[in-house]
């Protein structure tokens, strides 16, 4: 377990920061933004659970726990095991997820039009949450263009915005308050 005694340790002072093998890296690297862009897709979900109670908060908070798992696994690089073995993202988490998507899909009418974020407060806080999560994708993705990244870190992101989608669906009353997308209606 971590144990912070000290928030500030000015190691950051001059622009670097380590990562979880203690290698030292700019705070713009690429793998930095990466993780940096989950611990905010973490915060924009712990917001949407301000909204949120029951299964679906449950879900949420599940899903938080994971996202620090994939912040773990990423500032990791594979193959830099620092003297102890990483904590890497796993399929199971990816097939819960998957698992998740379908349940709470199965009792969602069909979708006839795309849909615009917004609806209740839960909803849109998820649909914000999701846009994060895309942003983290495109982050983790390009990351894994130029170093080697753990597979089921960048299946666990797809799914991930998957799973904010319905259940900012399921958050609108189960889609009876999604706001659809009129193409051309401002003209």
């Amino acid at each position: 377990m971590v144990k912070l005694t000290r928030i500030y340790t000015r190691g950051g002072d001059k622009g670097e920061t380590s990562l979880g093998d203690g290698a030292r890296v700019a705070k713009h690297d690429p793998r930095v933004a990466a993780y940096g862009t989950v611990d905010e897709a973490n915060a924009t979900i712990g917001l949407a659970r301000l909204h949120t109670q029951g299964e679906l908060d449950e879900i949420l908070a599940r899903t938080q726990n994971d996202l620090f798992d994939l912040g773990a696994d990423l500032c990791r690089p594979e193959g830099g095991d620092g003297g102890r073995a990483p904590l890497r993202v796993s399929e199971a988490q990816v097939l819960r997820l998957e698992a998740e998507i379908d349940e709470i899909n199965a009792g969602l009418e069909p979708l006839e039009s795309f849909l615009l974020p917004g609806g209740t407060p839960a909803a849109a806080a998820l649909h914000l949450a999701r846009t994060v999560a895309r942003r983290a994708e495109r982050e983790i993705t390009a990351l894994a263009e130029a170093e080697t990244v753990n597979p089921q870190a960048v299946r666990y992101i797809n799914r991930l915005s998957d799973l904010l989608f319905v259940l900012a669906r399921h958050a609108n009353d189960g889609g009876a308050q999604d706001v659809l997308w009129e193409p051309g209606a401002n003209r």
